[in-house]
């Protein structure tokens, strides 16, 4: 993506979408981009990662608004998990929720590093192949400068 590309991505997908939730600010839009970005697809999550999230946390009734504005982002068809590469808002607020299930308040909105690090412990985990590295915080970096 070049950051023309980032820029509207970030403008038009992301930030509107977290705004909707209610689980915006400028932290949050960089993060949500950065994670984007460091992926092997847009907020590559797992089947079981996204059932769990539904199955464990939406489910609580004091979420009702928040699973309703998720609800407002999925279509009909196909099943919820089968949207989660090709309808962006939605794969982007499934994403968020799994940030805002983890420990410990996000990273300064200017914190590449820190977002970097966060990501790798809360997202990508460590199971996962991904490293908070130049690369990886360079990523990150250029998400937020946008």
């Amino acid at each position: 993506m070049s950051g023309l590309c980032i820029a509207q991505f970030r403008r038009e997908i992301v930030a509107p979408t977290l705004s909707h939730l209610g689980l915006g600010g400028d932290a949050a839009v960089g993060l949500m981009t950065g994670t984007a970005l460091i992926e092997s697809g847009l907020w590559q999550m797992e089947p079981a990662t996204h059932d769990d999230l539904w199955a464990t946390f939406l489910s609580d009734a004091r979420l009702a608004s928040l699973r309703g504005a998720v609800l407002d982002l999925a279509s009909r068809w196909p099943a919820r998990v089968a949207q989660l590469p090709g309808n962006l808002p939605y794969a982007c607020a499934m994403a968020r929720l799994k940030y805002y299930r983890a420990p410990g308040p996000l990273p300064d909105a200017d914190d590449a590093a820190g977002q970097c690090r966060y990501w790798k412990s809360n997202y990508n985990t460590s199971l996962g192949a991904g490293a908070a590295d130049a690369a990886h915080i360079a990523l990150f970096r250029q998400a937020i400068e946008v």
